[in-house]
């Protein structure tokens, strides 16, 4: 996404860039010019913030079926990548992205729905909002994810390793393996016993992404083992 065009949203804490394809976020700065969001090296992973409409991850066999009719969404959905996003709303500390279902996304995706995605600063809180609508008159499936990347370590005398995530609450919870297609084996492993710390390290991920389904934290927290916390990601659930 580096070659696409940026919006940029800022106070006096922060300075955020947004691409307006995909609606992904890509940069994070605070008043020393450090750098908070990865770059999209595309020899390592060439994204920095997807956002994920209206499936997280890959469908079985590529399809789903609906109502006795075959349907394709490809990877997290379409949103990522996606270079018809409207901005809405913009002024100096935040900015309003939508895509709405026309006769295209309808072939592929059978809901008549309404996206958009918020940016906003308060203080040295970066906030996103997902809001969907659905104007169609059945009830409308769909998964809604953000996958922002952080850098790590932030300095060049940093090293990975240094590095843990550091959850809200004690947690005790299995993580949910993921076969070569990229789908949920049913299988779980051992991973969290009672303990709110994950050390980082560059193993950590050979098996792909660590999905846990019973987590108690809303918060967790990039912290460096001596220098303490980095940032923190919190998210919350707001009702219909």
């Amino acid at each position: 996404m580096k070659n696409s065009e940026k919006v940029a949203i800022k106070n006096k804490f922060l300075q955020i860039e947004i691409t307006k394809t995909g609606a992904e976020l890509c940069s994070i700065k605070n008043n020393e010019n450090q750098e908070f969001i990865w770059q999209a090296n595309p020899d390592i992973w060439g994204s920095s913030a997807p956002v994920l409409f209206p499936i997280i991850g890959a469908l079985k066999d590529a399809v789903f079926y609906y109502e006795g009719k075959e349907y394709s969404v490809p990877k997290h959905g379409f949103i990522r990548h996606n270079n018809a996003l409207h901005i809405i709303y913009h002024k100096e500390d935040s900015v309003t992205f939508e895509y709405t279902y026309n006769q295209e996304t309808l072939k592929n995706y059978p809901f008549k729905f309404e996206f958009s995605i918020s940016f906003s600063l308060d203080d040295k809180n970066l906030n996103v909002s997902h809001k969907v609508v659905n104007h169609g008159t059945n009830n409308m499936l769909f998964s809604l994810g953000g996958h922002p990347a952080f850098k790590c370590p932030l300095q060049e005398d940093e090293k990975y390793e240094d590095c843990v995530l550091q959850f809200e609450k004690i947690e005790n919870s299995s993580r949910h393996l993921i076969n070569n297609n990229g789908l949920q084996n049913g299988k779980t492993a051992t991973s969290l016993i009672h303990t709110n710390l994950l050390p980082l390290s560059h193993k950590l991920f050979t098996e792909d992404a660590l999905i846990y389904k019973d987590l108690r934290s809303k918060k967790i927290s990039l912290a460096h083992q001596v220098k303490g916390k980095v940032l923190t990601v919190s998210f919350s659930e707001i009702g219909r």
